[in-house]
């Protein structure tokens, strides 16, 4: 964390960049409170790049959006019924939110909205003492009403009063503690842990959609393994994912080295290791599908369990995953092309492995790439990633294999177009040449050139074309 004067410094920044100055300006000659709050102060404090600009005022929505109307014409209302309106200003989007003092009901998921007329009271009433902060502008006054300077020094997540009772006003904040825990880096104190423990079952009343949503910004961040385990130490991860709370109780097929749950968060992290050494571009988003598949890869496992010849075994874990992936993704409310992939990358995950001890034919490398589809390369890290083995040579025999099985796709792709594979003939000239109308048998000669081409490679249209007469003439006897 920066010095107090070095974030000071900072934040004169953030406050004489043009559009800030503005606002400032604006509702000051107007008679309101305006300050910048929550996380950007936090981020400013802690040295972290400020990206998003959020502000407070003692301003009503109306009075708010008058302000705004002097400075600019592109303002909308975002939750004006919350009290939030957003602005382009001087080309930065912002949003402004009047003082709340808001109240929940004991079975409700949202807030009675009730607006506030200080800066102290709507502060209070925020998650965490580290966002309960804000910096009154124009003048730079900073005003910490729980503490939060001293719990960012400390590097610790609290709540500004009770932790029961904000936890029971908003029960996703339970997950947010999890989300900054991996973000920042700090830890929880006893008395929020406990809290997230007593009222873990409160989080049955969020939306399906919010939860997914906190989950997706925890997997974005660089480690996410942290809030991982704090959700499923304390309950939480029960509430929505108890796929992972279940592989803490299945051993490896050896049962001597880590469990089901810690080989997958490790496969997690390296798998995201391998995301960010590999991209190209920084400003990339995070690789979503690809984080939850390493994360969900082996949840089929704890169903297929069975214990044969004094070992275990996980027979066929790969599909039940895929199948579980599925359901689990859907009442999340995930979008289907994100269920579609991940699915597609936990049935996948276990091919390499049935070709590592022999070499590949150029069908099998064809049939690989087939399969993956458009989820190829994150099939690639994903593989790479599911080598947690302690035996060395094992691992490196591993990584040479692949290795090897990557050179051969680029020089196939390079050589056949294999991102494309089809069949040397195509339906039309499959009826010309058997003078049959579109129907079963087309489909049929279809499938039977593409496995003729994922097995021989592109042969040509003669060559194709004697062999598919030679096919057509053994369905017809």
């Amino acid at each position: 964390m920066r010095t107090l004067a070095e974030s000071m410094v900072a934040m004169r920044s953030i406050a004489e960049s043009r559009p800030v100055a503005a606002l400032a300006a604006a509702f000051e000659a107007a008679g309101h409170e305006f300050a910048l709050v929550g996380g950007p102060v936090r981020d400013a404090l802690l040295g972290r790049e400020v990206t998003d600009l959020d502000f407070t005022t003692s301003a009503r929505p109306d009075e708010t959006r008058a302000i705004l109307e002097t400075l600019t014409s592109s303002i909308w209302d975002v939750g004006r019924d919350f009290g939030t309106i957003a602005a382009r200003v001087h080309g930065e989007q912002v949003e402004i939110t009047t003082y709340r003092a808001d109240s929940y009901q004991s079975d409700s998921r949202k807030p009675e909205v009730q607006f506030g007329d200080s800066i102290e009271h709507d502060l209070v009433r925020r998650d965490f003492t580290m966002n309960a902060l804000a910096l009154m502008l124009p003048s730079m006054r900073l005003i910490d009403v729980s503490n939060g300077v001293e719990d960012l020094l400390a590097s610790r997540i609290a709540t500004p009063g009770s932790a029961e009772v904000s936890f029971t006003d908003d029960p996703l904040r339970m997950m947010r503690a999890a989300r900054f825990s991996s973000q920042l880096g700090f830890e929880v104190v006893p008395e929020v842990r406990s809290a997230m423990i007593e009222f873990a079952e409160r989080l049955d009343i969020i939306s399906a959609e919010r939860v997914r949503d906190e989950l997706v910004k925890l997997l974005a961040t660089k480690d996410p393994v942290p809030g991982i385990r704090l959700l499923v130490d304390t309950g939480l991860a029960e509430r929505f994912m108890p796929e992972l709370t279940e592989l803490l109780t299945t051993q490896d097929d050896h049962g001597r080295h880590k469990d089901v749950y810690e080989h997958s968060l490790t496969v997690l992290q390296q798998a995201i290791d391998l995301e960010l050494e590999r991209r190209s571009d920084d400003t990339a988003a995070p690789d979503l599908v690809l984080r939850l598949a390493s994360l969900l890869h082996d949840i089929g496992k704890p169903a297929t369990r069975r214990f044969e010849r004094g070992g275990v075994t996980f027979h066929h874990h790969d599909v039940v995953g895929a199948k579980m992936v599925k359901k689990r993704l859907r009442d999340l409310r995930f979008d289907n092309e994100t269920i579609k992939r991940v699915s597609r990358l936990v049935e996948l995950h276990l091919r390499f492995f049935g070709y590592s001890d022999q070499q590949w034919t150029d069908s099998a490398v064809r049939r690989y790439v087939r399969d993956a589809g458009e989820v190829l390369e994150q099939l690639h890290i994903l593989t790479r990633a599911d080598v947690t083995t302690r035996n060395r040579r094992k691992a490196e025999r591993l990584e040479h294999a692949y290795d090897d099985i990557e050179r051969r796709i680029s020089e196939l792709a390079e050589a056949e177009e294999l991102a494309a594979v089809r069949p040397d003939l195509d339906g039309e000239q499959i009826m010309a040449i058997l003078g049959v109308p579109p129907g079963r048998i087309v489909g049929q000669a279809y499938k039977f050139l593409l496995e003729l081409r994922l097995d021989e490679g592109p042969i040509g249209e003669a060559a194709a074309e004697e062999k598919l007469r030679a096919w057509y003439a053994e369905q017809e006897g």
